[in-house]
């Protein structure tokens, strides 16, 4: 392993800066990648007209807008998060599509308690897991919502059941000293343990915790991208760019020839199709 990087410089993912620009620069192969468990979250999650939902690390706003949608002009969509950026550009979406029932604000869902609350729903979709005080945002969340609402979450499940991440994190750690996994702690899959979660909701106040688990693919850097491509966004868009971009040139390249290999094994006519699990949770306030 060539000069790596000692694993207490690797940083993790602060959504208020760099990963919400990294998100911003590469929104198209992000919400591309997994807009299948997405459509499985909405599905799930059954909208209905009329109702005020609360949507938690909002992104660029996709959901929060199909929710706007979903509950028509009688009904209300408000989408947090804590990135400046990612907020910025789900207004102008929410502008170019001329919907008036939705609206943005920045915040951090571990503290924030909109004026507008309490909400008949609050969602997240791949959201919640990155959290760095879990029992007080999910207690704070709780408050969000009326007595009885309806919670609906998305997470990953465990790592062995999402090649999709692991093999990509496999191939980058032979070249770079990546942290050791550490138990429910804040990243992709912080909320992947089902007792785990089940624990930290009830401890927060909700009940008749459900988690369904669906099974499917994602397409690694986006819906279209060949190997190449997929291997470019890998060394551009995850937490570890910054330390990967330190290393020697011939590191880089190393990496990128061993994730375009491990990539095209999986190329299809839609592109690098990678089989992925998550958690639908749905619970009562």
């Amino acid at each position: 392993m060539p000069d790596a990087r000692p694993a207490d410089q690797v940083q993790g993912e602060d959504w208020a800066s760099t990963m919400g620009d990294k998100w911003l620069a590469n929104i198209d192969a992000f919400e591309s990648m997994i807009a299948a468990p997405g459509a499985a979250f909405m599905e799930h999650a059954g909208f209905r007209p009329g109702e005020r939902v609360v949507d938690i690390g909002c992104g660029g706003g996709a959901t929060t807008i199909e929710i706007g949608r979903s509950v028509g002009p009688d009904g209300e969509a408000l989408g947090i998060d804590i990135s400046p950026v990612l907020i910025a550009e789900a207004e102008r979406r929410a502008a170019a599509a001329a919907i008036g029932n939705v609206r943005f604000v920045v915040g951090d869902a571990t503290v924030l308690i909109p004026a507008s609350a309490r909400f008949d729903r609050l969602v997240s979709r791949f959201g919640s897991m990155f959290f760095s005080d879990p029992p007080a945002a999910f207690a704070n969340m709780h408050a969000m919502i009326r007595p009885g609402g309806r919670m609906d979450l998305v997470v990953w499940a465990p790592p062995g059941e999402n090649p999709w991440r692991t093999s990509m994190m496999e191939i980058v750690g032979r070249h770079l000293r990546l942290p050791e996994p550490v138990p429910h702690a804040p990243g992709p899959f912080g909320l992947s343990d089902p007792d785990y979660l089940r624990s930290l909701l009830a401890g927060a106040g909700f009940a008749d915790v459900t988690l369904t688990r669906w099974q499917g693919h994602v397409f690694a850097g986006g819906h279209g991208a060949d190997p190449g491509r997929a291997a470019d966004f890998v060394l551009t868009a995850m937490q570890f760019t910054e330390a990967l971009a330190e290393q020697p040139a011939e590191v880089t390249e190393r990496v990128h020839r061993e994730l375009r290999a491990e990539f095209a094994k999986h190329q299809s006519s839609e592109g690098i199709r990678m089989r992925a699990t998550t958690w639908l949770v749905d619970a009562r306030a």
